[in-house]
């Protein structure tokens, strides 16, 4: 795999100590834990491994990956074995894709109540397309979903939303058969709009009452249940927005789709254009301009850059991906089967091991051939945390990138 010209570990290695100290006390430690991650992954600070080629002799170095779900080099291949596991649930049927996001004013107060409105988010996502789902007056079926929370818009800024993808139909309510959807219609915008909105609202104000949720700064007042209550109010009367786009073509065009979207983190290395001691430079998608303008450069202060991708570091334990419905965990098992049943099939539309058309270049760690002469490599060290490779017997080459 071809390494970025830049990565955000440059940025965190050339500014992070500066801006920690700047910061003391106001970083989370979670948010130092991902700076310091970011910083080492790949490096002789984790540790690795050494292999010589059987042929002509080349030595490679390889460094070990930090896996921390933030760092935009981890996580291609935990993307390509989670979606191996998603195989097994996938159905012969239409999907779409629905998103569910959080107005500017609840988006402020969950940057420091993450856990609670994040939570929140996903249930009262999954508990509308449910419950409109099951009326019949409208599909009149059990649905499954899969969500992902994404936290960010294209700019680094925050803007918590979930994305969704259901299959196009369900079991009926009694079990007796599977109810499917319109080719090009699951179910009605506005009525989802209007249940998320009571739904999202009321479990505020049922955390407020709880004590669940933290105010601070500008927010402090808010602590105050009527303050709360008069701050939600225009929320009540806003434009909330859900969005269910165009189905899927297909199962593959699914795992296409969640190849990109599962596993992604607030900015790609890819992104970047350009990186010197004060500023850094990245491409984004201004999502008010139509064709070629959409996509735009932007340039910010190294330590305003490292302050919006922290925005997006998650709460320890919180999970990110969820299953809802149909595909809830418990017993998705058996409700793949049962729909399958009801659907006439048996396996499932993609086969293990076929590749979706558009999932990621990088996958799950293979023996690589010799880049002299295409040799196979063997492994003869591992090297621990901080430590320098010993086995040495020629001069190394450039250390290559592992994800292992």
């Amino acid at each position: 795999m071809t390494r970025p010209r830049l990565e955000v570990a440059d940025i965190f290695r050339a500014s992070g100590p500066s801006y920690r100290a700047h910061n003391q006390g106001h970083l989370s430690r979670g948010q130092l834990r991902v700076m310091s991650a970011i910083e080492a992954c790949r490096t002789a600070a984790l540790g690795g491994h050494v292999s010589r080629c059987e042929d002509c002799g080349r030595i490679d170095i390889a460094f070990n990956s930090c896996r921390n779900r933030h760092c935009p080099k981890c996580q291609a291949a935990a993307s390509y074995a989670w979606l191996e596991a998603r195989r097994a649930d996938l159905l012969p049927v239409g999907y779409f894709h629905v998103v569910f996001t959080l107005p500017a004013p609840i988006a402020d107060i969950a940057y420091t109540n993450k856990a609670v409105i994040y939570d929140a988010l996903f249930k009262a996502a999954a508990q509308t397309l449910s419950t409109i789902a099951a009326d019949p007056k409208h599909l009149g079926a059990k649905v499954g979903m899969t969500m992902v929370l994404h936290t960010w818009g294209s700019a680094l800024t925050h803007h918590p939303h979930v994305h969704c993808i259901v299959p196009g139909g369900g079991i009926a309510l009694d079990g007796s058969r599977w109810i499917s959807a319109r080719p090009h219609y699951l179910l009605p915008a506005p009525v989802l709009k209007a249940l998320f909105k009571r739904l999202m609202l009321e479990r505020l104000v049922a955390a407020h009452a709880d004590g669940a949720l933290r105010f601070f700064g500008d927010h402090a007042a808010l602590a105050d249940a009527a303050a709360f209550r008069a701050f939600l109010k225009p929320c009540w009367a806003a434009k909330w927005y859900v969005y269910a786009k165009s189905p899927f073509a297909g199962p593959e065009q699914v795992l296409a789709y969640l190849s990109r979207y599962t596993h992604r983190v607030a900015i790609a290395n890819s992104r970047l254009i350009a990186v010197d001691a004060k500023r850094v430079s990245f491409t984004f998608k201004d999502y008010r301009q139509d064709g070629a303008v959409r996509y735009r450069t932007m340039s910010l202060d190294a330590d305003e850059f490292i302050r919006r991708f922290l925005l997006h570091v998650l709460p320890d334990g919180f999970h990110r991906i969820r299953h809802y419905g149909l595909l809830a965990n418990t017993s998705r098992v058996e409700n793949i089967a049962k729909a399958r049943a009801l659907l006439g099939v048996t396996m499932s539309p993609i086969e293990p091991g076929e590749v979706a058309p558009d999932a990621p270049e990088e996958r799950s760690p293979q023996p690589t051939p010799c880049a002299c002469c295409g040799g196979r490599m063997i492994l003869i060290e591992i090297f621990e945390r901080g430590a320098a490779p010993k086995s040495w017997t020629c001069a190394p080459v450039a250390p290559r990138m592992d994800s292992s």
